[in-house]
């Protein structure tokens, strides 16, 4: 099969009929009434049966079905850069991050770079870092950003800046100025917990349940920024990266750094063979000086 004949199966069994598969592909109904009976003829066997005015896929076709699926969508992204080289456009530059940068520090570093690099078309998803380095390494993504690194063979992963820690809690809870918290000091608290464990989580669930008494979690939740949220909410203390910290003392909570301190690093993953243009090289030039203003704004820039 070619790809002209798993286009146009998908455009049938999108619409029904030739004439509307016709209308989505912008090409003549003979054109596509002969690419689909060249198919047939190829396969040996029929692929669409005409019932009550409509073409019903035969079940042949349907077992087919998920396999043409991956390979047309295996295809969208040369297809998008063909169309994009064909505008002179620059490449998509794909971008993949943690979600707790994806809700603070991405969006804004990417509007930077768009001011420099206006014609450069640019793509942002969240993936934990394990997917965000299989992504890398499928070359489904250009560059990510974590705070964890990706220890595979393959990936490199560059240092960008350094936070701590941070403590989260309702206003009015720490003492005035306080400037620290030590971790004996949330014995016994009441915490919001984490369903999805990371290495950064299993530390600190380690050091807290070491505590005595332990502290006391009822409330669970998906991640770092809804953990802020129910602090916000007032159903307790939350520990947290800084990047989540980040903005929570102007939001009216309370925030302090751990004691003793526990680095959180952010990191730029990249595919060790891959050879970065302009933009890519400026997007970790603002990123990392973004994640530093923004840490340093808060007070939680690691020394």
């Amino acid at each position: 099969m070619r790809l002209r004949h798993i286009e146009v199966i998908q455009a049938i069994l999108q619409t029904g009929s030739l004439e509307h598969a016709g209308e989505l592909l912008q090409l003549p109904v003979a054109t596509l009434s002969s690419t689909l009976h060249d198919a047939e003829q190829q396969l040996g066997f029929m692929l669409f049966a005409s019932v009550r005015g409509r073409l019903q896929a035969s079940r042949e076709t349907l077992l087919l079905q998920p396999l043409a699926n991956q390979l047309y969508l295996d295809f969208e992204p040369l297809r998008r850069c063909a169309d994009a080289l064909r505008q002179h456009q620059e490449p998509v530059l794909r971008v993949a991050c943690s979600e707790t940068l994806a809700q603070t520090l991405l969006p804004f570093s990417i509007a930077l770079l768009r001011r420099r690099f206006a014609d450069t078309p640019t793509s942002l998803s969240s993936a934990p870092c394990a997917e965000i380095a299989r992504r890398l390494l499928m070359e489904e993504c250009d560059v990510g950003f974590s705070l964890h690194p990706a220890e595979l063979p393959g990936i490199e992963c560059l240092k960008l800046t350094q936070g701590k820690v941070q403590l989260l809690a309702p206003h009015g809870w720490l003492a005035p100025k306080q400037k620290y918290i030590g971790l004996q000091d949330l014995a016994g608290q009441a915490m919001i917990g984490l369903q999805h464990h990371d290495p950064l989580s299993r530390v600190l669930d380690s050091k807290l349940q070491a505590l005595r008494p332990a502290p006391v979690v009822q409330i669970q939740v998906q991640n770092y920024q809804m953990m802020r949220s129910m602090v916000e909410a007032g159903e307790g203390l939350a520990l947290v990266d800084p990047f989540t910290a980040a903005g929570a003392k102007a939001g009216g909570l309370d925030v302090c750094p751990l004691s003793p301190a526990i680095a959180v690093t952010l990191y730029a993953l990249t595919r060790k063979d891959s050879q970065p243009g302009p933009a890519f090289q400026a997007l970790f030039d603002i990123v990392r000086h973004k994640a530093e203003a923004l840490l340093a704004d808060q007070g939680v820039l690691a020394l």
